[in-house]
């Protein structure tokens, strides 16, 4: 059996739906197990997440086999007033975050440094 992702402590700047939505948008196909594993948090956490998402209508699933195959819907504005009142969607989420790890995954001589 797979062991259980150590619990992070304390606050972090994104919640583990943003995480859970992230690792969807980067493997549409992607697994409870392998989505539970890349956000540090149980696959039961996984499941009730993707059931929030999908309920809110971030997300959908067509079964496939024997796995699922997940569609975000980019156009859904986030839920907090602040982003949404600003009409910021999940499109400009996933832009930041996909941005942020293209960022951090090239070598140090491509990074752009901002001036000091």
């Amino acid at each position: 059996m797979d062991e259980v992702p150590e619990p992070h402590n304390g606050w972090t700047f994104l919640t583990n739906h943003a995480r859970v939505l992230a690792a969807i948008a980067d493997n549409r196909s992607a697994r409870v197990r392998d989505i539970a594993a890349r956000c540090r948090i149980t696959e039961r956490a996984v499941q009730k997440i993707i059931a929030d998402l999908e309920q809110a209508g971030y997300l959908s699933h067509i079964r496939q086999g024997r796995g699922n195959s997940y569609q975000i819907d980019p156009a859904k504005t986030l839920r907090h007033p602040t982003e949404a009142d600003q009409g910021l969607t999940v499109a400009t989420l996933l832009a930041l975050l996909v941005q942020d790890e293209a960022h951090r995954m090239a070598p140090d001589s491509e990074r752009t440094h901002a001036p000091a």
